[in-house]
């Protein structure tokens, strides 16, 4: 059994949000949840608790509900570019307190303080800045009916807005549900993981002066105490969510039960597929930078775009495989809020415990070991921090290759003919992402117009950038975000007027 880590202070390193323990931010004020009770929010690097939160219950989910719901009406009619003004605000306070906010972020979710962290807080306040600039291009049509008839449309906002946010990628996922619904005239009530909560209160607290009481609110509690009573809520008219496929159902049948509008992001188990002509010698050493970024290995593999089955040309395998495993070696795994850490640590010790599962069942089985091991048992360590895996000797029907690890564990499956290879990155339930790279534009095309997936990348392995449309195909979603386009379709309705003149 490991030492007891005795609690670590965090005065010296963190800036923590002063509201953590009331946690609720509804109608303008930071409130204690009614039954009093809190939740830890700990380290996954360190195992020893950061501070604790106000967990809140449906008590306080009706409260923030009716927040949301008195506030709509001018909201709503408050001019778009306003709104948008306000947004771009938020955005610029982001960054006026990024390295705050990214070690926080750091220390609770576990990702890399100078890899991850940092980069998402950039990409949070980025995110903001666009719906804050684009909010403006809200608009309807004209319609052509004939003489003595004039018939327009407008976009209308949905009314309050329920999301709810996971652990993976919380502060940029909370700036997608808060552009998106605030942009278009909505009312918002988000619920951030009960794992990571601190980084989404403190932009919260920046946010906290700035829109009018009601329009944004926060509440932090469990899933089940929570965001159940937020998804079921019948004054709540549209549902974000971002999570697993299990409850993205759950969520699915409570909208559905009172025709409640619906986005959802379900995660993945994208193909990565990599032509010979992507990985001659003078090639080689990118390509392997590009597999390992899509991998999302400095995010523990823990994204829903991670490019987890490796489809390798057989003439290329055994050299990217050699590659890939010669720049993993180099990554150091360590304490997130290191600025020498590339990777960090898994969010908690459940789903440590899920991915060394998935590790030791296809070692068991057979799998080839290219790097890393099975990870030690939770209870044997200080910290929830393996390494990169890179597994061979699979194939597509395996429990490895077919199922959302959500760790970091890369899959490579040789093949020589395209037709059985789309076949394979097919063959699976999900449909978020994939990523393709070859030199030749035609093999690219023919190849992303045959894999089902919503977003895809050529020759890129990086993240979303706001104005992509980003969503999923098949069980990884309905909806898309990231895009005013988005906004627009999952965020308001087309309301058609006819007039005779």
């Amino acid at each position: 059994m490991r030492a007891q880590l005795a609690t670590t202070s965090y005065d010296s390193e963190l800036t923590l949000p002063r509201s953590g323990l009331l946690g609720n931010f509804i109608g303008g004020k930071w409130i204690k949840p009614v039954s009093g009770r809190t939740m830890a929010v700990e380290n996954p690097c360190r195992r020893d608790t950061i501070a604790m939160v106000g967990a809140a219950d449906k008590q306080d989910v009706d409260a923030a509900v009716a927040a949301a719901k008195a506030a709509f009406p001018n909201w709503r009619r408050m001019a778009a570019r306003a709104r948008g003004a306000l947004l771009t605000e938020l955005g610029n306070r982001v960054s006026a307190h990024a390295e705050e906010i990214a070690k926080v972020l750091a220390a609770e979710t576990g990702n890399a303080l100078r890899t991850q962290s940092r980069p998402e807080v950039a990409s949070t306040a980025e995110v903001l800045r666009y719906y804050g600039g684009v909010v403006s291009e809200q608009k309807g049509e004209t319609l052509p009916l004939g003489p003595g008839i004039f018939s327009y449309t407008t976009r209308e906002p949905l009314g309050v807005v329920g999301a709810i946010i996971p652990w993976n990628s919380p502060l940029v996922l909370a700036a997608v549900k808060i552009g998106m619904a605030l942009a278009t005239g909505n009312t918002l009530v988000l619920k951030p993981a009960e794992n990571a909560p601190l980084a989404v209160i403190k932009v919260a607290e920046l946010a906290a002066d700035m829109f009018p009481a009601g329009v944004f609110n926060v509440v932090t509690g469990t899933g089940t105490e929570a965001g159940a009573p937020l998804s079921n809520h019948p004054d709540v008219s549209k549902i974000s969510f971002t999570g697993s496929v299990e409850v993205g159902k759950l969520v699915a049948h409570a909208a559905a039960d009172r025709i409640a509008k619906v986005t959802l992001e379900l995660g993945g188990k994208s193909p990565c597929v990599v032509y010979p002509d992507a990985a001659t010698p003078e090639q080689l050493d990118t390509c392997a930078t590009n597999v390992i970024n899509a991998m999302r290995f400095a995010r523990q593999g823990q994204s829903c775009t991670a490019g987890s089955r490796l489809f390798i040309h057989r003439d290329v395998f055994e050299p990217v495989v050699a590659k890939v495993v010669e720049k993993l070696k180099a990554m150091k795994v360590g304490d997130a809020l290191d600025e020498a850490s590339d990777i960090g640590a898994i969010i908690n010790a459940e789903r440590y415990g899920e991915v060394c599962a998935f590790i030791r069942e296809a070692v068991d089985r057979g799998a080839k070991v290219e790097i890393g091991q099975v990870p030690a048992p939770a209870n044997d360590t200080d910290g929830f921090m393996p390494g990169p895996v890179v597994l061979t000797g699979v194939d597509n029907s395996w429990r490895v290759v077919r199922e959302e690890v959500f760790g970091p564990v890369l899959v490579a499956i040789p093949w020589t003919n395209e037709d059985e290879m789309i076949g394979w990155a097919n063959d699976t339930h999900y449909g978020l992402a994939a990523y393709i790279f070859t030199n030749d534009i035609t093999t690219a095309l023919r190849a992303a117009e045959r894999i089902d997936a919503g977003w895809l990348q050529i020759n890129r392995a990086g993240g979303q950038i706001p104005g992509m449309s980003y969503g999923g195909a098949k069980q990884s979603g309905i909806g898309a975000e990231y895009s005013i386009e988005g906004a627009l379709e999952s965020y308001t309705y087309r309301k058609s007027v006819t007039v005779t003149v």
